[in-house]
């Protein structure tokens, strides 16, 4: 049975889509307006929370996009997608699979709402610009690690490129240009020349 992903477009469910297709593994997508909590109400038996992604693996139903992203380089690898133990960069890779959803999607997440997704007579212009500052701040963390290196981690693209890369789309949806400092946009102009970023993309 293949595995099934629950995807919208330029979502978070992007990053499991883009492994995925990195991998090439077979797999089953469902492709659900957004947000389909609302518009795609089936979905809620699949993901009681409305949130997206979803990957059904047989019994196995998983709902965070990066822990998604681990789960497949660990259960269908070996791929260099994945960062190993016995790696120096072992505990940085988790550290970016951490951060990029706690510490730098969060904040994207407030802007999309208070700007796109509420009503007009409840949107916040003030909150939406301080989390705006509140991203790009935490975004240099980003343009500090390239400094010297191609990839953040182990100098080869790995899921640690795949799920931060995934904050620049949505920067770039919401506008928020200033992130793409010399680093980063080096960064993503190398990044987004891969043929299963472009598929992803386009899908």
């Amino acid at each position: 049975m293949p595995l099934h992903l629950y995807h919208c477009t330029r979502a978070r469910s992007m990053r499991p889509l883009w492994t995925l297709e990195e991998m090439g593994l077979e797999y089953e997508l469902t492709v659900m307006p957004f947000p389909p909590r609302y518009l795609y109400k089936s979905y809620l038996e699949v993901n009681p929370l409305g949130t997206v992604p979803a990957l059904v693996d047989g019994e196995i139903t998983m709902t965070e996009s990066a822990g998604i992203c681990q789960y497949l380089v660990d259960a269908y690898g070996p791929t260099d997608l994945a960062v190993g133990r016995d790696e120096a960069d072992y505990a940085a890779y988790l550290n970016w699979l951490h951060r990029c959803d706690a510490t730098l999607t969060f904040p994207q997440t407030l802007v999309l709402r208070y700007t796109r997704l509420e009503p007009e007579e409840t949107r916040n212009p003030q909150v939406a610009a301080d989390y705006r500052k509140w991203f790009a701040h935490r975004f240099r963390s980003v343009e500090r690690a390239l400094e010297n290196r191609t990839y953040l981690c182990s100098e080869r693209f790995t899921i640690a490129d795949v799920c931060v890369l995934y904050c620049l789309v949505l920067a770039s949806s919401l506008d928020i240009d200033e992130v793409f400092t010399p680093n980063v946009k080096r960064w993503w102009d190398l990044v987004t020349q891969r043929p299963a970023y472009r598929k992803t993309f386009e899908i």
